[in-house]
C-alpha cells in the first residue's frame, strides 16, 4: 500500500536546528496530504505540520508557527520537516503520516526520536 520511514532525528542544542525527512514508496499516488506529528513523553500524540501534496498548502499548529517549515519534493516523494529554535519542549518521537482520499491520516512511518537539551 503506502509506506512511511522517517530519517533525521537525533540531539540538538535549544535554539539549534534539525530537518527530518519522510519518504514515501508504494501506492503514493493515493495520498494527497503529508504531515507531521509528535508524542513527548507522558503526553498524548499532537499535530504539528501538514502540506497538501499538489497545491503545496501548509498549516501548522499554534506551538510550532513560525519555527517550523513543512515542504514537499514530489519527485523524491518525500516531505521534509525543517526545525529551527528548537525548544526543549519540542523533544518527542516525532511520526510522519499520509492522508488518504478517505480524509483519514492512514498512513504512518516508525517515528524518529529528537532531544532539544538544555
Amino acid at each position: 500500500q503506502v509506506q512511511l520511514v522517517e530519517s533525521g532525528g537525533g540531539l540538538v542544542q535549544a535554539g539549534g536546528s534539525l530537518r527530518l525527512s519522510c519518504a514515501a514508496s508504494g501506492r503514493t499516488f493515493s495520498i494527497y496530504e503529508g504531515g507531521w506529528f509528535r508524542q513527548g513523553p507522558g503526553k498524548e500524540r499532537e499535530f504539528a505540520a501538514a502540506i497538501n501534496l499538489s497545491r503545496g498548502t501548509t498549516y501548522y499548529a499554534d506551538s510550532v508557527k513560525g519555527r517550523f517549515t513543512i515542504s514537499r519534493d514530489n519527485a523524491k516523494n518525500t516531505v521534509y520537516l525543517q526545525m529551527n529554535s528548537l525548544k526543549p519542549e519540542d523533544t518527542a518521537v516525532y511520526y510522519c503520516a499520509a492522508k488518504s482520499s478517505a480524509g483519514r491520516w492512514d498512513y504512518w512511518g516508525q517515528g524518529t526520536q529528537v532531544t532539544v537539551s538544555s
